[in-house]
Formats: structure tokens, sequence, C-alpha cells
């Protein structure tokens, strides 16, 4: 039986819906799975509203990729209108946690990576932290960087910077001890 409350430890998020699709209730998700069958494939899923903290079961009837969108349309049971389909805006569709599937020694969770320290593999400095992951080709994660004037000078302002999630530039993630290590080619991480 999954939890009655949502916690990060007992829920996964796969997907938020965005918009309603057409006239006939169907809505638009986007997703934070890479497991296309969780929007493809009849049958129970968790949906958890704005502002409220328990999540409700709902049946999905069915679903299809939109190409080049990045988006899913899904039709839920009930849902037959397009005012019932606006009312479920900013819903986020959820899966428990012993629900993941299996994955390969290289494969990670989105959700497992955001909050990561981020460490530079040459010199063990910590520069900042996984704050969001892009799927754009190749995934890009979003760091917030904690860069330094000069090597005795207080750090900068935090901003954001992109690097690419393939192992030639992150060699090293750690979800045991909370951290990936990056290997940066010259100019990535300059303003």
């Amino acid at each position: 039986m999954p939890p009655t409350t949502v916690t990060p430890e007992d829920w996964v998020e796969i997907g938020r819906i965005v918009a309603p699709q057409g006239v006939k209730g169907e809505v638009r998700v986007y997703p934070s799975s890479d497991f296309p069958e969780r929007f493809l494939e009849p049958g129970e899923r968790w949906l958890k509203r704005p502002r409220s903290l328990t999540p409700e079961i709902v049946e999905l009837v069915q679903g299809r990729h939109i190409d080049g969108k990045g988006l899913y349309v899904v039709q839920i049971a009930g849902v037959n209108n397009r005012d019932d389909a606006e009312a479920l805006r900013d819903a986020v569709l959820l899966v428990p946690a012993g629900d993941r599937p299996q994955l390969d020694p290289d494969e990670f969770y989105v959700a497992d990576l955001v909050g990561l320290r981020v460490i530079v593999q040459a010199t063990g400095a910590e520069i900042g932290t996984v704050t969001d992951i892009f799927a754009a080709g190749n995934d890009l994660l979003e760091i917030t960087y904690y860069s330094s004037k000069g090597e005795n000078s207080a750090p900068s302002k935090p901003r954001k910077v992109l690097v690419p999630f393939v192992t030639a530039i992150v060699p090293v993630v750690n979800l045991a001890e909370k951290y990936l290590e990056i290997d940066p080619p010259a100019g990535l991480l300059e303003a």
C-alpha cells in the first residue's frame, strides 16, 4: 500500500500537468521520468493537486507522446471536459518510491542528482550544488556555482552554470555520499 502523505522519500514525481489539451478532458504532461510507459500504458497513477498534501489514486485511460514538444497527452478517467482538465493544471503525477524501475549502473534518477555537492576532480574543491537537470540531447546539469575571483578572495555571487552530464565531464557520481565530481574543459565554468 502506498503512503498517504507526500514526502520525498515515499514518492517519486513522474510528471507535471501543464495545460489542458483540446475539449475532451485530456491534459498535457511535462515528464520528469525517462520511462514513457508511465504516460502511455493504462493503469493506476497517483495525483497530487496543488496545495494538497495527500495524493489521490487516478486511472490513466490512455496516453500519447507529442513529437518535438517533449510532452505527453493523457486521458484520466472522470476528466471529461476542458474545465475538468484545467482544474488539474500544476498537479503532479506520482508513483510510490518502491515502484522505481531498476537502473543500469551508469543511469540515475533526476531526483537523486538534484542537491548533490559538486567537486572539481583535479583540485578537490567544492564549487556548488546541482539545482536542476535539463533534457537536451545529452542531459545538462544546472549547477549553482560559487566561483571566486582569486585564490585568497571571497566567493563571488552564486550563478547558474550548465554542465553536460557525460562521463568525460562528470566521471564520478557518489549518491551514498551525496556528491559528484566534474572534470570541466577549459572555459566551461568561466563567465
